[in-house]
């Protein structure tokens, strides 16, 4: 798919850097370094998961830098390191460029600012920033603290189903990966590490069971009305409503 004049790579020692100049045309590849924030007193917190991820606050920026690691067995052999493929291939790179045609699109996704590989040997590390979603908290932390309206859950059906009609497979969907805002319609979704584009297939099933399973592991030990059977019926009622699909994006993978 096609990209525009304002995305740019800069090359630099041990990797390169693709970046938006028209959200950060002073870009360094120090931004993709959480060390050179940390010496600016830029980094407001730090969360350990899948990735390491880092809040950035700094010249009246809010971002957030992500430091690709590995999870699972993998984990053991290496924590960060990746077998290299050409620069196109890194997860960095592909993750930023699904983000930059997803938020184009108009889907409720974070605005990528840049990416970033150092590359040694045989393999690589990775790092990705971008624009910070103000006043949400994860669809896990809401349905730990209260039980959400079934408005909620036809939102977040509805946007699911957006999604998928792009042909957009998340490749982890879960409830850590659904931001809610203060508004009943404010979705997000992040975390689009492995995320590819699709034409019609099984995946779509895959990523429901994927969420539901999700779901039922937070709220298991809760009180029942946390997540209930209802709560997942208006979300899948929401996504199996008619409506009028819209051009998928150019699949990038097809099943």
């Amino acid at each position: 798919m096609a990209i525009g004049p304002e995305v740019r790579l800069q090359d630099f020692a041990g990797g390169a850097m693709l970046y938006d100049s028209s959200r950060a045309g002073n870009a360094a590849p120090g931004w993709l370094d959480v060390n050179w924030w940390a010496k600016r007193g830029a980094v407001q917190a730090v969360s350990e998961g899948r990735g390491s991820t880092f809040l950035i606050e700094a010249d009246g920026r809010s971002l957030v830098l992500r430091h690709y690691r590995r999870g699972g067995l993998m984990a053991k052999l290496s924590a960060d390191r990746y077998w290299w493929h050409g620069a196109e291939r890194t997860r960095s790179f592909r993750e930023w460029h699904l983000l930059y045609h997803l938020h184009r699109a108009g889907l409720p996704v974070p605005m990528p600012v840049a990416a970033a590989y150092r590359h040694e040997g045989s393999s690589y590390s990775a790092d990705l920033l971008v624009q910070r979603i103000a006043e949400v908290r994860s669809l896990a932390e809401a349905i730990r603290s209260e039980p959400l309206p079934l408005e909620r859950w036809v939102a977040i059906g509805r946007w699911i189903r957006h999604l998928h009609e792009r042909g957009v497979c998340h490749a982890d969907l879960n409830a850590h990966n659904i931001l809610l805002g203060e508004h009943v319609d404010a979705v997000w979704f992040i975390d689009f590490d492995r995320g590819t584009l699709r034409g019609p297939g099984w995946w779509s099933d895959a990523n429901l069971a994927r969420l539901h399973r999700s779901l039922e592991k937070i709220s298991s030990g809760l009180d029942a009305e946390r997540f209930s059977t209802a709560d997942w019926q208006a979300l899948l009622d929401s996504y199996f409503a008619a409506a009028p699909r819209p051009e998928p994006l150019p699949a990038t993978r097809s099943r």
